[in-house]
């Protein structure tokens, strides 16, 4: 049984309110990547460091990700059509998808182009790269806490991706930065720290890309939302009068949004409308409740019946 309510204008201002900071911390992010990008690409160019030129062309992958996640939020708002009657919302999940597949790529290549450098004759950059990699470190530290503040708030995977993609390169120009600045103080072994530290760079991006895509996976596959969240549905539809027990319940997280299909017991002798109207009002209650489930799909199920088979 399925019944559409008229939706409370401040859960649709909620929701319509989710999209726009997710937007917002989209746009920071591409803000910023964009201007690392320069500043790392021109100083490794400068001072020859293989590890800010990965840094770079990581950051290159940032800029590309945050451009498919600002995207992928404005198709995920776009309303069911006749096409696509759950509407567009994991349009967010296989932003999040395509940027964990983006960041473990990106850095294997990367990888690969540094290994062969070992076959070149290496040489110490100076010590301005790694003064231009710890300021990056911390700009993409400060960048990581505001995305990730806002991705927890809206549960967003796509957000997520992104600011976990902001801490590993926190972590990996912090890395650089580290290494840089001692390379020129420990003998011969200086010349081999620019290239490790890369290899460190690329390692924690491809764990990191694997951790997002199999989160982002399970979303996609309709995986049963967290517990905190299905319990909070169960004790909503509960507290509706003349609900017995809540059966069966199924609530997949489609985005920044919830669906959710409830099977709710009522006294099996009530007439088929008494029954339709509390449904309406689990539903209905639902809707008010939860400004972030988008539908909700309600089954009636007699409980004097259910009752006495399991007494059976």
């Amino acid at each position: 049984m399925s019944i559409t309510p008229p939706r409370d204008e401040a859960s649709v201002a909620v929701r319509q309110r989710l999209y726009v900071d997710a937007k917002r911390a989209a746009v920071w992010g591409l803000g910023v990547n964009f201007l690392l990008v320069l500043s790392k690409l021109t100083g490794g160019i400068a001072t020859g460091s293989a590890a800010l030129v990965a840094d770079a062309v990581n950051s290159i992958g940032d800029v590309a990700s945050s451009m498919a996640v600002r995207g992928a939020l404005s198709m995920a708002q776009v309303e069911e059509d006749a096409d696509h009657p759950y509407g567009h919302t994991k349009a967010e999940s296989i932003a999040g998808l395509s940027v964990s597949l983006l960041v473990a790529f990106s850095a294997g290549l990367l990888a690969l182009e540094t290994i062969k450098r070992f076959g070149n004759e290496l040489e110490v950059p100076g010590v301005t790269a790694g003064v231009i990699a710890g300021i990056c470190a911390v700009i993409k530290e400060v960048i990581y806490r505001y995305t990730m503040r806002v991705a927890k708030r809206l549960n967003s995977s796509s957000l997520t991706a992104v600011a976990w993609d902001h801490r590993s390169d926190a972590i990996g120009s912090g890395l650089v930065a580290v290494s840089l600045t001692a390379a020129p103080y420990v003998g011969d072994w200086g010349r081999y720290i620019d290239p490790i530290a890369a290899l460190c760079v690329c390692a924690a991006l491809i764990c990191t890309g694997g951790k997002i895509f199999f989160s982002t996976a399970g979303e996609l596959m309709d995986q049963q939302a967290d517990g905190g969240t299905v319990q909070q549905v169960r004790e909503i539809a509960e507290a509706v009068g003349g609900v017995q027990a809540v059966e069966k319940l199924r609530v997949r997280k489609s985005g920044l949004e919830y669906f959710i299909e409830i099977h709710v017991q009522v006294d099996g002798l009530m007439t088929v409308d008494a029954g339709h109207r509390i449904a309406h009002h689990v539903k209905d209650q639902l809707l008010v409740s939860l400004p972030r489930v988008r539908d909700v799909h309600v089954h009636i199920e007699p409980f004097t019946c259910s009752t006495e088979f399991a007494a059976k």
